[in-house]
C-alpha cells in the first residue's frame, strides 16, 4: 500500500505540517495510554511501554528528538514481543506506534488498531466485538478537532490501515 501523502511531513514532500503531526502524536499517546493497564497488570515491572507513551507526549511538545522517540518505539515493541498474553502485547504495540508517530505520522493510527485489539483480547468471551467498538468510539471522541477529518477520512478510505474495522 502506498503511503498516504496527507501523513507525510512537509519537509519530506508531503502535506502534513508540524502542528498537525505533533497533534497526531499526542492523540496517539492518549489512545495508547488508555489501554496501558492491560500491559501493566500482567507485567507491572516493565515500564518500556509507559516510557514510550511519555516519549510520544514529549515529542508532541517538542521536548525530545525524533531519534529519541524512535529508540523508545523499539523498546516498546521489544516489550510487546516479550509480553505474556495477547492483550498485553497489543497494548505495548499501541505504545510503540504512538511514539513512532514522531518518525512517520501514519504510525498514529497504530494505536487505533492495537488498542482495539488489546481490549478485544482482554474481553470476556462473547464481549470482544462490543469492547472493540467501544474502544474505537472512545478514541474518536478524543480526537482533536484539527486532525479529526484527516484521521476519520484515512480510516474510512483505508489509506493507512487498509479496510480495517473495529
Amino acid at each position: 500500500m502506498a503511503r498516504d501523502p496527507r501523513f507525510v511531513a512537509v519537509h519530506r514532500g508531503g502535506l502534513l505540517d508540524l502542528t498537525r503531526h505533533r497533534l497526531l502524536a499526542g492523540w496517539a499517546a492518549v489512545c495508547a495510554e488508555h489501554v496501558l493497564p492491560l500491559f501493566a497488570q500482567s507485567t507491572p515491572e516493565d515500564d518500556r511501554p509507559r516510557r514510550a507513551i511519555a516519549a510520544a507526549g514529549a515529542w508532541s511538545r517538542g521536548e525530545i528528538s525524533v531519534g529519541a522517540a524512535r529508540e523508545a518505539a523499539l523498546q516498546a515493541h521489544a516489550a510487546a514481543r516479550e509480553a505474556p498474553d495477547a492483550a498485553a502485547s497489543a497494548a505495548a504495540r499501541a505504545a510503540g506506534h504512538a511514539v513512532a508517530t514522531a518518525h512517520m505520522a501514519d504510525h498514529a493510527l497504530g494505536p487505533v488498531y492495537y488498542a482495539v485489539k488489546a481490549v478485544k483480547a482482554a474481553a470476556a468471551p462473547g464481549d470482544a466485538e462490543a469492547a472493540g467498538a467501544a474502544e474505537h468510539q472512545w478514541q474518536r471522541a478524543h480526537l482533536p478537532a484539527p486532525i479529526r477529518e484527516l484521521v476519520e477520512s484515512a480510516l474510512a478510505e483505508g489509506t493507512v490501515l487498509g479496510k480495517w474495522r473495529p
